[in-house]
């Protein structure tokens, strides 16, 4: 694993090509669906003097979720679930970053989603850092966070005969970050 270097301070810009902010969340209670936001922007100032010094900002899209189903996602812009008219982005913003490990951090920060602001707490792994064919340095960053979409106000759901229902309250966001560091 690459050693976490002075170097690294400074202005980093999340690579929407190469990142994926994601979702999964279970389907009549017996699948899974994944899903993610196709226009993701974000923004990481480092400072690894003192990494509680840094920030995040991560930004996506409503209106760009996919899930391969083109019904499902139209579906989930509406008010049934992100109402992506009147809620366009939805945006986590650091309160504090601790390392808890050589390459492990915590990422606390507001997650607002239509217009709810909750303190979510985001556990990630440091992948590494590496300069790519066209002379960028890049960073990867990698993790997850279970939520219940309906303390957002993501509410729509159907019951099952069975009792269950047809789209779970808990959803595991995904994060795979690739970040260009700026000149």
């Amino acid at each position: 694993m690459t050693q976490l270097d002075p170097a690294y301070s400074g202005t980093w810009r999340l690579d929407p090509t190469h990142s994926r902010i994601g979702f999964q969340a279970r389907h009549a209670m017996v699948t899974k669906v994944r899903g993610a936001f196709n226009d993701v922007e974000g923004i990481f100032r480092v400072d690894m003097e003192d990494i509680g010094k840094s920030s995040a900002e991560i930004s996506v899209k409503v209106a760009s979720i996919d899930t391969r189903n083109a019904d499902r996602d139209k579906h989930l812009r509406t008010n049934d679930f992100f109402d992506a008219p009147k809620y366009p982005d939805i945006v986590f913003r650091s309160t504090r970053i601790d390392q808890v490990d050589e390459n492990s951090f915590i990422i606390n920060g507001e997650l607002t989603i239509k217009d709810t602001t909750r303190e979510i707490a985001v556990p990630m792994e440091f992948t590494g850092v590496e300069t790519d064919p066209y002379g960028n340095l890049r960073a990867g960053f990698e993790g997850s966070r279970r939520i219940d979409r309906r303390e957002y106000g993501v509410n729509w759901n159907q019951l099952l005969d069975s009792g269950g229902v047809l789209v779970s309250e808990k959803v595991l966001l995904e994060f795979e970050i690739s970040a260009i560091k700026e000149a």
